[in-house]
């Protein structure tokens, strides 16, 4: 494990007396408490994420790059839930949503693939 790496951790909560972490997207200061989970591992504001975990709460990877949030789903209990993507390694990781989440930028990950499809929707018009 890398010196950065270690640094890394320690700013996003392994200790037990980190309170807060800042984001490496937008900067913004983040406690790590939020209503509705217990391992708090994203941006309420901008929903970026770090790739620190294996497991959830386990601060186990070794890679420490930015996560970008890519989609919103939906489990079958009504819960949302953020996909991530790591900048650095590729994997996917789902994400609970807290309930201190912007909900603007929630809503946006949510309708975007209606507001840019893979597709023309004028090629519906012909099926």
């Amino acid at each position: 494990m890398t010196r950065p790496n270690k640094r890394a951790r320690a700013a996003y909560g392994r200790a037990r007396d980190i309170t807060s972490f800042r984001c490496l997207h937008c900067g913004l200061d983040i406690s790590m408490s939020a209503v509705g989970t217990s391992h708090r591992n994203h941006c309420p504001q901008c929903l970026w994420s770090r790739h620190l975990d294996t497991t959830p709460g386990d601060r186990a990877a070794d890679c420490g790059a930015r996560m970008e949030p890519l989609a919103i789903t939906v489990r079958g209990d009504g819960e949302w839930v953020i996909i991530h993507r790591c900048t650095g390694c590729g994997v996917l990781h789902a994400n609970r949503t807290a309930g201190d989440d912007n909900a603007l930028p929630l809503t946006r990950l949510a309708v975007r693939p209606l507001a840019q499809p893979p597709f023309p929707f004028e090629r519906l018009a012909g099926l």
